[in-house]
């Protein structure tokens, strides 16, 4: 049986994010096919049941299967972070220090944890998402000896679509692709950015696209009004996304079809940003705000959707469009995304071509034929994306780290031996008469 130690951020259904929903895809995939996975968060708001999986929480200590406070939540920025930290001082003026008092502090003792962890958590290899658990992975490594495979689902450089880059985020990513034994990359997209970014060679990075996960699709299909066509963003509203992209799509095509109505489903850092550019747009009657959608809603509104539209400015991956043609709902993305490389069924444009972007809304909104073909064809299409096959591709990857390593270890032992061998004792010097 594989043993894997897995270091995360957030596992579904913990949050709902994209790295959530493919860590808890992921792992089922792998416990399917008799792997045995440790996963550990740096807290525990709730229990999590999975067969074949234990989630722990990062701790000083015993590692127990209980919530251990910590301030490190999903897709935090530096400034979120201290924020929120500021508040937990007001409330605790007289505590003694628990938390980090900065993100990159928090992170650190999220790593110190690992080492303990490590001594007690029986494994054959470390496997870390995201840039948050890389130290973790690092130190689990120094303590073990065991391989390590670093995941990337996002980069700093997705993350903040190329502008106002973290260096210490990068740096830590950088610091993780290096000291990792593999890395795994959720597309060529973003084997291709480790790569020119980072200076990691790329014969050092496995590819393994994403899946999704088959739920039963809600029975009845909800409605604004008859009249009303819907097209749908759901996401995290950052620049990453493209939310700003998606409304000046949205103003061109209500220049032609007025009764569409625009759903931004999703929360972020631009939110306040995107509902005041859509009032200075003059299309705020037209934008509706859903806020963060969780659970049964998310695929509700998907089958709601008359199209889905995901216009990233770069995008990993993206399960989305997959949960979207899941629903049988057609499906417009991002050229710039990780996702573009393996589906065929959908429409596909850059993100800053607004004009290309409207016609294709426009073209799926009043052309029932196409707007049934991309629905029919998606939903078929989509059944290929299971994540056995992502699980398959990383224990393969652990089979060849596991061989790499037992080769390594024989030519220590071999020339350790030789050594041995040719080592010739010292001549005892005569004493002078």
């Amino acid at each position: 049986m594989t043993r894997v130690l897995m270091f995360g951020w957030e596992f579904a259904p913990l949050y709902s994010g994209g790295l959530g929903v493919a860590c808890a895809g992921m792992v089922r995939g792998m416990v399917e096919q008799g792997a045995d996975v440790t996963f550990v968060l740096p807290r525990l708001p709730q229990k999590v049941k999975m067969k074949g999986v234990k989630v722990l929480p990062a701790m000083k200590g015993k590692v127990k299967l209980k919530e251990v406070p910590s301030m490190l939540v999903p897709y935090s920025t530096t400034q979120q972070y201290e924020q929120k930290y500021k508040a937990w001082q007001k409330k605790n003026p007289k505590a003694d220090q628990l938390y980090g008092a900065n993100l990159f502090e928090e992170v650190a003792r999220y790593a110190e944890s690992a080492k303990k962890i490590a001594r007690e958590v029986p494994h054959d290899f470390i496997h870390c998402h995201d840039w948050m658990t890389y130290q973790a992975g690092l130190n689990a490594k120094k303590v073990s000896g065991k391989p390590l495979v670093m995941h990337i689902h996002a980069t700093e450089f997705d993350r903040t679509g190329g502008n106002g880059l973290n260096p210490r985020v990068f740096e830590l990513e950088k610091l993780g692709f290096e000291g990792a034994d593999a890395v795994v990359a959720v597309s060529n997209f973003t084997k291709n950015i480790v790569t020119s970014k980072y200076g990691i060679n790329p014969e050092k990075i496995e590819v393994a696209h994403n899946a999704v996960e088959f739920t039963e699709p809600p029975k009845e299909r909800q409605m604004l009004s008859k009249n009303d066509k819907i097209v749908l963003f759901l996401g995290r509203i950052t620049v990453q996304k493209g939310p700003d992209w998606f409304l000046y799509a949205a103003k061109k095509v209500l220049q032609k079809a007025p009764n569409v109505k625009f759903i931004m489903a999703g929360s972020g850092d631009m939110e306040t940003q995107v509902i005041e550019k859509a009032a200075e747009l003059g299309i705020a009657k037209n934008v509706l705000f859903t806020g963060f959608l969780t659970g049964e809603d998310i695929d509700k509104a998907y089958k709601m959707a008359d199209v889905y539209v995901m216009p990233s400015v770069s995008e990993p991956f993206g399960i989305t469009p997959l949960e979207a043609m899941r629903n049988g709902t057609p499906v417009i993305i991002s050229k710039q995304s990780g996702v573009s490389e393996v589906i065929k069924h959908c429409l596909k444009v850059d993100f800053w071509d607004t004009d290309a972007l409207a016609d294709k809304m426009l073209g799926v909104i009043l052309h029932k034929e196409l707007s049934y073909e991309l629905g029919e064809r998606g939903s078929k299409e989509v059944h290929k994306f299971s994540w056995n096959k992502p699980a398959h591709e990383i224990l393969s990857l652990y089979g060849v780290l596991k061989e790499k390593s037992r080769k390594v270890k024989k030519k220590s032992a071999k020339k350790k031996a030789t050594y041995k061998k040719t080592k010739k004792k010292p001549q005892k010097r005569r004493k002078k008469r």
